[in-house]
């Protein structure tokens, strides 16, 4: 069993790699070891492109190639039993005669849910299951979210002043420092989209962009309900693709597209809108008032809250209220604390 754990971490290890390009397809890592010693290595890159367990394969050297048959694969997440935009992966690991495959946890993608464990039993590979489970299912929770949920993983982020404030009326206030403004902008590159209310857009005019790090740059979501934002605003810039709902028309162009949702159902459209559009996980960054709106309708999965232990702000905008959470962790970087935070519903541990 530790030997399985210890490969299977290595998988983990593998498909993170894969953050921000790989969606909404999941994160996989695969591993091909024969004699406890690893002969192949391999992760899903790209959405649209070989799978993990077919670059995994792929890896082994041609001197090693006779031992695919004689070892075991281990893979973070169940191997898919069908077609779609890659052959399905339990039928190469069938037609390799690998005899062998460790799995970390099932799919919940209703075109796989156990079919590509079924299949691999019927051709009669050994196949172990639920190896750091826990761990493989965190690694995808946004996936995991998306199909059971209908919606996208929510992230709450905002950063404050050692007194609570998330800034001031009178002005915009920079409060997290350089080193903390990057780890934000990895973030950013890491999730589906970016989302911010009128009064952010407006008031601070951000880019909402990755200019800070390597990656992709997240679809901009504006929630502008009166249409009031001027299109010289940085969020109308075709660095990246921007979304505005609305109560008032549907059109789109280029990179840019306003969709008409209703005023009384207006958070239940959107997220039923943004899951349509296979969106899968959404940073809202937006003010106080737009993050309230999501902790009170209980429509969030995680927060990350920027505390610069430095900085008093007088008078200011008091940052949004949190309940029902649980602390993750904590990490310190000059004057910037970082406070990780899930919801108390989605961790069973903290009860």
């Amino acid at each position: 069993m530790f030997y399985e754990e210890q490969y299977m971490r290595r998988c983990i290890q593998l498909a993170k790699l894969g953050a921000g390009n790989v969606a909404p397809n999941p994160m996989v890592g695969a591993v091909l070891v024969y004699e406890n010693k690893i002969i192949g290595e391999g992760y899903h890159k790209k959405f649209g492109e070989a799978h993990a367990e077919v670059n995994c394969i792929n890896s082994v050297n041609e001197k090693n190639k006779l031992l695919i048959e004689k070892s075991t694969i281990y893979v973070s997440l169940e191997p898919c039993a069908h077609h779609g935009k890659t052959p399905p992966c339990s039928d190469l690991i069938i037609e390799k005669k690998i005899k062998k495959a460790v799995i970390g946890c099932q799919d919940i993608y209703k075109e796989v849910a156990g079919k590509g464990i079924e299949k691999l039993r019927n051709a009669g590979v050994e196949v172990v299951t639920e190896v750091l489970e826990k761990e493989c299912r965190d690694l995808n929770k946004r996936f995991f979210t998306f199909h059971q949920m209908k919606r996208p993983y929510i992230i709450l982020k905002w950063a404050q002043s050692v007194n609570g404030k998330i800034g001031s009326e009178e002005e915009r206030i920079f409060i997290s420092n350089d080193y903390t403004n990057r780890i934000v902008h990895k973030w950013r590159s890491e999730e589906a989209a970016i989302l911010v209310g009128t009064h952010t857009a407006l008031k601070d005019d951000p880019s909402l962009t990755t200019r800070l790090w390597k990656g992709s740059n997240p679809v901009r979501i504006v929630i502008d309900k009166e249409l009031k934002l001027p299109s010289s605003l940085k969020i109308f810039s075709d660095e990246a693709s921007t979304v505005i709902y609305n109560c008032l028309k549907d059109s789109s162009k280029k990179n840019l597209r306003y969709i008409k949702l209703d005023n009384q159902n207006f958070f239940k459209e959107m997220l039923s809108s943004l899951y349509e559009n296979y969106t899968q996980s959404v940073l809202v960054e937006g003010g106080s008032k737009t993050l309230q709106s999501f902790i009170g309708a209980g429509l969030w999965d995680e927060a990350r809250i920027v505390s610069n232990q430095k900085m008093i702000i007088e008078n200011g905008i008091t940052a949004p209220e949190m309940k029902n959470f649980f602390l993750i962790k904590q990490e310190r970087y000059l004057s910037d604390t970082i406070d990780y935070y899930e919801r108390e519903e989605n961790n069973p541990d903290s009860k």
